[in-house]
């Protein structure tokens, strides 16, 4: 069938194949075909705003090669033309950067128009041409490829930048949707530098446009003696580091960004100490999370942190009505797979400053021992006693705390 058609591997397939990465998935351009003859040969069309294709067998995706004309704003606004007559060059022409603009074909020729595999040899990510401003989206995709391609080297072009720049002064993130941007963020969250995709949307003026009380938290200083880094900006940064080697869940990568957001509220007459920054940060979760339509296990892990971090970090000093008070409020009884989550967040914090990258958290075991002993009071023998009602709960209870009492004077021995 790929004889019949005049087929070539492109984009991310090439790039990863070149620099010896595994390639996930495969994408192919035919030139010089029609959508009546994708059809005949068995192909099935996707969507109705792009002439792309499934294969038959593979279900690899296939499409006509094409040009796009920019006639609106956003993301979307693009006119799309698919004719016989458009060349692989021009196809090639229209993609974001130069080391995603390569094709090979069947015979394993490489088709480099743009200087790919220069700028693949010098580990730098550039735009192909000036049409590369018309696609607010790019901004985002850059930043996710700089953080997925940091481990090779890889560094976003100065003119670049610039044009990444460009777009946001422009006001143009603002017609892409919640839920387009939230991708990019959580497929980020997922690579093992997400720290550079935040701090290139910084660079180029996205952070501030996307999630301004993140951006605000460079400059805010914390005191010396718990953060060394001082910037609540860095301690962040260096957050997410540690988030992304205790855990791979997004989830708690996103709860990680969210935990000091109140920092940002504190008054500068106060600085370094944030007090109350716990609570105080608690709406601008809340207001990124609905900005950006963030699923809801995301939000709550994220409001959780951010309200009981220092709770966490402080967990020897609590008296055992707090931690109860705590696990309530965590509802760990009902979903105790996400206290999990939010120890190692809390960890996350606690070692996400300079000089305390590898020190032990005793904290998190003490506190999933607390909670194991807690959970192994049922109101069965309350109920056997006689009890009813909130007779029950109130036992129970009062249970909680002997246990967690004595586990406390454990602990001080």
């Amino acid at each position: 069938m790929e004889a019949i058609l005049n087929t070539y591997l492109v984009g991310g397939a090439v790039r990863d194949e070149l620099l010896g990465r595994k390639v996930i998935e495969r994408d192919y351009v035919v030139v010089g075909a029609t959508t009546q003859q994708m059809l005949e040969l068995g192909f099935s069309p996707v969507g109705k705003d792009f002439p792309v294709f499934l294969h038959p067998q593979t279900k690899e995706e296939y499409a006509l090669a094409r040009t796009e004309k920019k006639q609106g704003v956003g993301y979307q606004g693009f006119v799309c033309y698919a004719s016989p007559d458009v060349s692989l060059e021009d196809d090639l022409k229209r993609r974001d950067l130069t080391v995603n603009a390569m094709a090979k074909s069947s015979s394993g020729d490489i088709i480099d128009p743009f200087n790919g595999q220069q700028d693949l040899e010098n580990r730098v990510l550039r735009h192909v041409s000036d049409a590369f401003v018309e696609d607010p989206l790019r901004v985002l995709r850059v930043a996710r490829f700089a953080a997925r391609y940091f481990d090779y080297g890889f560094s976003v072009a100065r003119e670049t930048m610039a044009l990444m720049a460009e777009i946001v002064n422009r006001g143009e993130l603002e017609h892409l949707s919640a839920e387009r941007v939230f991708k990019e963020f959580d497929r980020s969250l997922a690579e093992d530098h997400p720290e550079v995709f935040i701090q290139v949307l910084k660079d180029c003026g996205a952070l501030k446009a996307i999630w301004p009380s993140l951006n605000k938290l460079w400059g805010i200083p914390n005191p010396a003696k718990w953060h060394p880094e001082i910037c609540s900006g860095i301690h962040t940064m260096m957050v997410l580091q540690r988030a992304v080697a205790l855990c791979a869940k997004p989830a708690v990568r996103f709860a990680a960004l969210c935990h000091d957001l109140g920092k940002g509220l504190t008054d500068e007459a106060k600085w370094p100490s944030h007090h109350g920054h716990e609570s105080a940060g608690l709406p601008l979760v809340k207001e990124i999370c609905q900005k950006l339509k963030v699923p809801k296990s995301y939000e709550l892990l994220a409001l959780q942190v951010c309200q009981f971090h220092l709770h966490c970090h402080k967990a020897f000093e609590l008296n055992p009505k707090t931690i109860l008070k705590m696990f309530n409020s965590l509802d760990v009884w009902r979903k105790p797979e996400n206290f999990d989550d939010f120890l190692i967040a809390n960890k996350a914090d606690f070692q996400g400053r300079t000089g305390f990258e590898d020190r032990d958290y005793p904290q998190a075991d003490y506190l999933k021992a607390c909670f194991d002993a807690c959970q192994k009071i049922t109101a069965k023998p309350f109920v056997e006693q006689g009890l009813k009602g909130k007779e029950i709960k109130d036992a129970m209870n009062a249970e909680k705390i002997r246990v967690l009492t004595q586990l406390k004077a454990q602990q001080k021995n």
